[in-house]
């Protein structure tokens, strides 16, 4: 399956003389999909290359990064192992859609404490699951690295030149650190964090290669995996309108946030964006499990 570039046909965008396409890295892999299928391409590749059997990660509940890891090691012939954010989980398993799916991929996982989780770089700790586990290749959580950030950059390719704008979400900053380093020099990128704070700030200025960029901090909705009555009523308006799902962690809070500065006359007229959908529908029905304990709206699927 390949990407695909669709125009976004709204009321606002053409009343504006703003172009907004995105780039449906959605629809890569049935169940690779975005930038988990970028990240995890060249880390697969060293894997096994280095003649590894079992890769190791870390996520939480709902993470597009475990799901996607224990089908990629699946169908490279490896065992997977996921480090799980939350003790509590292993007594919902069966009703976890991200984890089960995981699970049936061949997964092994292990619960920790949120507290053993922010462990998760210490070499110590490291060296405590290699005694429990045996070698393994590790990925970091999200899946974020140099050979991730190597996957990232051939998102861009020659017929996205005609952009002025490319806009990401960011988790971890490894995708739009890849779109950064293979950018035209005439396009600048923003990234929207579904994160509170600006740390991450950081974390792309290492990874790369130009200042080409800007951190977009206005569209968290509380920070991550935090949603809104609001988010999920512009999601399922922007389903409705162009026929296109998007993931309410990632995806949606970008879509949100361009919206809204489009109408804020944010672009200047005949401005052309190039948006990234970088997948995460997996987790649609794990959050409206989370959306119906708390009464609220539900994302349409």
């Amino acid at each position: 399956m390949k990407s695909k570039n669709q125009l976004v046909e709204l009321p606002l965008f053409v009343e504006k003389q703003v172009t907004l396409v995105l780039k449906r890295e959605d629809l890569l892999h049935p169940f690779i999909s975005g930038n988990k299928y970028r990240k995890l391409k060249y880390n697969i590749v060293d894997a096994k290359e280095n003649r590894h059997t079992t890769i190791l990660t870390f996520g939480g509940a709902f993470s597009n990064h475990i799901a996607a890891t224990a089908y990629a090691a699946k169908e490279n012939g490896l065992h997977s192992i996921g480090i799980i954010r939350g003790e509590e989980l292993q007594n919902f398993l069966m009703e976890n859609e991200t984890l089960q799916k995981a699970n049936n991929d061949g997964m092994r996982f292990k619960f920790i404490s949120r507290s053993h989780y922010r462990r998760k770089e210490e070499v110590e700790f490291l060296e405590d699951l290699k005694k429990e586990f045996g070698d393994f290749y590790l990925i970091p959580e999200g899946g974020t690295n140099d050979l991730a950030i190597k996957g990232c950059e051939e998102i861009i390719t020659d017929l996205d030149k005609q952009f002025d704008i490319v806009c990401s979400s960011v988790g971890t900053g490894g995708t739009v650190s890849g779109l950064i380093n293979s950018s035209f020099e005439h396009q600048k990128i923003l990234g929207f964090s579904s994160l509170k704070g600006d740390f991450l700030k950081k974390e792309i200025e290492g990874f790369s290669n130009n200042s080409r960029w800007n951190l977009i901090l206005d569209y968290h909705f509380g920070g991550y995996a935090k949603i809104t009555s609001e988010l999920v009523q512009f999601i399922n308006y922007f389903k409705k309108q162009t026929n296109i799902p998007l993931d309410p962690i990632y995806t949606g809070k970008m879509i949100f946030g361009l919206y809204d500065m489009v109408q804020r006359n944010t672009f200047a007229p005949r401005t052309k964006i190039l948006a990234i959908h970088t997948g995460g529908l997996q987790g649609i029905p794990g959050m409206n499990s989370v959306l119906k304990k708390k009464k609220l709206p539900l994302l349409d699927i």
